[in-house]
């Protein structure tokens, strides 16, 4: 008899337990110090008992160790000099959709030539962040493949559903067991209902399929996350506009969820336009300023240098510091931006305090 399945399968390669890769790339004291302040803060901004903007800030896609560490410590020196207005948490992105093809990730294809080995993909990331974590910076990362956050989920401050995936009953069950708190996107068309129901099931407790320490499969129960969240991304048009944060605003509360909202300045709310997230930094940085505390969080694509260019799967030919997928503003007009907020920002709490 032939055979009905698995005829499309080339072959099947054991996995690493996610126990095992733990064991040998392990979390120090100072990685786990790290987790736990960030986890803690953006909750406690999420909540609104802490007062300061969180920024999840950094390289679109992780494709070079040696640069995303370089910008790490520069991150890491700017937030010292911030740290009374924000909180900087380093976008660490690991997994990449789609639309069609294309590198998929340094977890899915490290060298950067189609040759995915997964393996060492997994071994990269949970040793890049261990060094990240071990500057004291919290990171932030997308969660994607169901299967990976059980080997890097425990290095994570905060996550990231896309706007593609907000639908996913798959991902917003695995939201509901995450470890950290989880900002679901706004659809790409710019609805919103996708990702208020994304919320909704990631807060609640949810019964599904995955894998557990050693490996095995296994029904994963979980007991639902309570600081799921809404990220505004844009859509067919711009939403971080004050009349597109209020329309938010009233959705999340008729529903009694967190009335906290991170605004993505790129994707739609750039129109894939790197150098316009500028723009909309600046805007919503003004909504806070004009004293809406709703806006919790913003999103900043950025890199040591500008631009984008195209994988040439040979590092050592390619542009330090310079995106492999989506454009990014450089280092220094980050630091700008950033350091410009925090002085308005500074400015207005002096005077609310006096």
């Amino acid at each position: 008899m032939k055979k009905t399945y698995d005829l499309y399968i080339e072959k099947f390669i054991p996995l690493i337990a996610p126990s095992v890769l733990k064991s040998k790339i392990p979390l120090t004291q100072k990685a786990f110090e790290t987790v736990f302040y960030g986890r803690q803060s953006i909750q406690n901004i999420l909540q609104k008992k802490d007062p300061r903007v969180l920024v999840i800030v950094g390289p679109c896609s992780i494709h070079d160790e040696k640069a995303a560490l370089d910008y790490a410590k520069r991150l890491v020196q700017l937030q010292q000099k911030v740290k009374d207005t924000f909180l900087l948490v380093m976008r660490v992105y690991f997994e990449k959709p789609r639309t069609s093809v294309g590198w998929k990730g340094l977890i899915n294809d490290p060298c950067l030539n189609g040759s995915c080995d997964i393996h060492l993909g997994l071994k990269m990331a949970r040793g890049l962040l261990l060094k990240i974590l071990e500057m004291g910076l919290p990171t932030a990362s997308e969660v994607l493949d169901p299967i990976i956050p059980q080997y890097i989920a425990g290095m994570i401050c905060w996550a990231a559903v896309g706007a593609r995936t907000t639908e996913s009953q798959t991902h917003r069950e695995l939201a509901s067991g995450l470890s950290m708190p989880v900002g679901f996107k706004n659809c790409t068309d710019g609805g919103l209902s996708t990702a208020i129901n994304a919320m909704i099931a990631a807060g609640s407790k949810q019964s599904f399929l995955g894998i557990d320490q050693d490996g095995r499969a296994s029904i994963v129960k979980t007991t639902g996350n309570p600081f799921a969240h809404i990220v505004l991304r844009g859509g067919r048009r711009p939403n971080y506009d004050s009349v597109s944060i209020d329309e938010a605003l009233n959705m999340l509360r008729e529903k009694n969820l967190l009335s906290a909202i991170v605004v993505d300045c790129s994707h739609a709310n750039s129109k894939k336009k790197y150098k316009a997230q500028v723009t909309a930094w600046q805007d919503v940085i003004n909504q806070r300023i004009n004293g809406n505390d709703n806006i919790i969080g913003l999103m900043l694509e950025s890199n040591i240098n500008e631009g984008n260019q195209k994988n040439s799967a040979d590092l050592a030919s390619m542009k330090y510091g310079v995106s492999i997928t989506d454009g990014c503003i450089s280092w220094e007009t980050t630091a700008d931006l950033i350091l410009s907020a925090h002085d308005h920002l500074k400015h207005k709490h002096i005077y609310l305090n006096k």
